[in-house]
């Protein structure tokens, strides 16, 4: 508890600190008078530094320039500013003085002198030069340039209202990918067309020593898709023509699904690479994607290829067009809101799988057992779903967590507005189809909801939660609002769509291609056998809660040294499982936690236990028409 005094200083620093601050002009949907040039040289890639100048048109007084701090896609304030330094600002080649504001330290306060027209603002953009302090976006082969981690704007305009011109200097020789369109250039610096600053945020570069630009252009079609890769060597980027093709059917299964398109062209950013991060972040006529080097060398075709890219292309209209109103924010400083995350990323997620089968990027076989590994999840391992909290609630995650990781993610939750909300507009799709005898889907709702205004793409078109549920009962009528919340309030289960579909969630002895081709760090998966999921240098992830593993109290980040007295291996545990089934001995497993070892005994015996799918006899089957392609 604070003493008294203690609490009377504390409150005059917050009082201080308070009448210390200027105040911060609030957006206006107005012009800002002029256009800001931003030049940013991209070429230091040893120190990894993106050195930022700008000229920034002004008026004598009071100016407050803002570092953007809530990312689009991120839904949270997330921004670098930890990462920019050496700030200076300059007005007819002399020294301005700057303050930081104490109460929001993205705003940076600076008094114009009279007769200055513009001022220039420099800073370097350190960028992480190890995983730990960040994503690795600079490497000696490529690089991934953020505008809204490189740009200061001024408060008081909706950034739709601020110009900005863009100049960028890349190294030699490299090749540049993005959305924004050149003017002009002179050697390896770019002059991009003047784009408001919304707009020029929404349109990030990557460049690289090795790339590949492949045209994905439906047939027809006068809307450019090309996919830009960038790779750790020449090497990586040989594609063969079946995989291209199945690349170009997910452009086509896309529009033929939302019949409309909401860009003058669509760029794909795509990295292949073991040093620069990997991520996935939509934009409206492009997207950020990275994956390991093998993506196309290593291409397994039982088991396809991941949904990446089509769950950030559906992101086009479902997201940067079509938005939660209260997501939508009039610049980058404004708190951003995700109620309607489910929407906005749940039903990404399904028609992102739902596309990546439609088109043969994943094959049928394995988009079913992609299902079963998500029914599994939410019929076993989110407890905290069912105990404390519910869908609606992991809305608030981004805020939260920031995606950083948890302890026991499976009760804790995070962010399951995606894979939950992917469930949920299964068991929509599965309803409407049985009602109106296949001849409505959600299909059609993609379409009436997202496949509006074809070619409209420079604004947001933005929705609340009745408009969902009013476009829903024009497909089909029904009290959508209880079927919705019941379902993100937790009162009615997640996985009704699988049984609703003709399927039902069974468990087997061995674990579907690609399940085992998706456990993680070459590990393996007993999380619904003993419950826990193991690296394959014996470290512990998850535990699930309440499960065998968790009751004899072993804890995530523990290593697991040996089994059965034998040193640990993945094949090890595996054989130990299945032999305890038929036995009445526990499983032995050594610990090391930190400087310390302990033996526990888990008592289980059921046996290697692994998600699948089957049909249920004579129930109609809606799951396979839903991953069909369409004609």
């Amino acid at each position: 508890m604070l003493r008294p005094r203690v609490l009377c200083l504390a409150l005059a620093s917050l009082l201080a600190a308070t009448a210390s601050a200027q105040e911060i002009p609030a957006p206006r949907d107005v012009p800002y008078p002029g256009t800001i040039k931003l030049e940013v040289d991209a070429t230091n890639l040893t120190q990894r530094i993106f050195r930022v100048k700008q000229t920034i048109p002004v008026q004598a007084g009071a100016l407050t320039l803002l570092y953007p701090m809530w990312v689009p896609g991120g839904h949270s304030p997330k921004n670098s500013l930890d990462k920019i330094a050496g700030i200076t600002f300059k007005a007819n080649g002399q020294k301005l003085e700057w303050r930081r504001d104490p109460l929001n330290v993205a705003a940076f306060h600076i008094d114009v002198p009279a007769g200055v027209a513009s001022i220039t603002a420099e800073f370097d953009f350190l960028t992480p030069t190890t995983g730990a302090q960040g994503r690795v976006v600079m490497t000696p082969n490529m690089l991934n340039l953020q505008f809204l981690a490189a740009a200061l704007y001024p408060a008081g305009y909706y950034t739709h209202q601020i110009m900005f011109d863009a100049h960028v200097t890349y190294p030699a020789g490299w090749t540049a990918f993005t959305a924004l369109h050149e003017d002009s250039r002179n050697g390896d610096t770019v002059d991009y067309k003047d784009v408001p600053f919304d707009i020029l945020v929404d349109s990030p570069i990557y460049a690289g020593r090795y790339a590949k630009n492949i045209d994905l252009t439906p047939a027809g079609s006068k809307v450019p898709v090309r996919l830009g890769v960038v790779a750790d060597a020449a090497k990586f980027l040989e594609t063969k023509p079946e995989q291209v093709k199945v690349h170009k059917a997910m452009v086509e299964q896309a529009l033929k699904l939302f019949g409309a398109q909401h860009y003058d062209h669509y760029q794909f950013l795509f990295s292949l690479s073991g040093q620069m991060g990997g991520n996935g972040l939509e934009h409206q006529r492009s997207s950020e994607n990275g994956v390991g080097t093998d993506y196309f060398t290593g291409w397994n075709e039982k088991v396809g290829f991941t949904d990446l890219l089509a769950h950030e292309y559906t992101h086009s209209w479902n997201g940067k067009y079509r938005r939660g109103k209260d997501l939508w924010t009039p610049n980058f400083n404004v708190p951003m809101q995700g109620s309607l995350l489910w929407v906005y990323e749940g039903q990404t997620q399904y028609w992102g799988n739902v596309l990546a089968a439609r088109s043969g990027m994943r094959p049928l076989p394995a988009s079913i057992d992609a299902m079963a590994v998500l029914a599994a999840t939410y019929a076993e391992n989110r407890p905290g779903l069912t105990s404390w909290r519910d869908v609606q609630d992991t809305t608030n995650d981004p805020v939260i967590a920031s995606r950083a990781p948890r302890a026991y993610r499976n009760y804790q939750s995070s962010e399951d507005y995606y894979q939950a909300g992917q469930l949920i507009w299964l068991e929509a799709d599965a309803l409407i189809r049985a009602r109106t005898g296949g001849k409505k889907s959600l299909d059609d709702f993609a379409r009436a909801f997202f496949g509006v205004n074809n070619g409209e793409w420079e604004i947001q078109n933005t929705y609340v939660f009745d408009d969902v549920v009013a476009t829903l009962n024009g497909v089909y009528p029904y009290d959508w609002v209880t079927f919705l919340r019941s379902r993100l309030e937790g009162k009615t289960a997640l996985t009704g769509g699988i049984e609703a579909s003709g399927w039902k969630l069974v468990f087997k002895d061995k674990p579907s291609a690609f399940a085992k081709a998706n456990t993680r760090w070459g590990g393996a998966d007993f999380v619904y056998s003993l419950g826990l999921s193991v690296a394959k240098d014996g470290s512990i992830g998850d535990v699930r809660w309440d499960s065998p593993a968790f009751n004899v109290g072993i804890g995530s980040g523990a290593t697991v040294v040996a089994v059965n007295g034998q040193a640990y291996d993945n094949d090890l545990l595996e054989d130990a499982v299945k032999v305890a089934k038929d036995s009445k001995a526990p499983i032995e497993l050594l610990l090391k936690e930190f400087d310390r070892y302990r033996t526990v005994k888990i008592d289980y015996h059921g046996g290697p236990r692994y998600p699948h799918l089957e049909r249920i006899e004579g129930k109609p089957d809606y799951l396979t028409p839903i991953l069909t392609p369409r004609k």
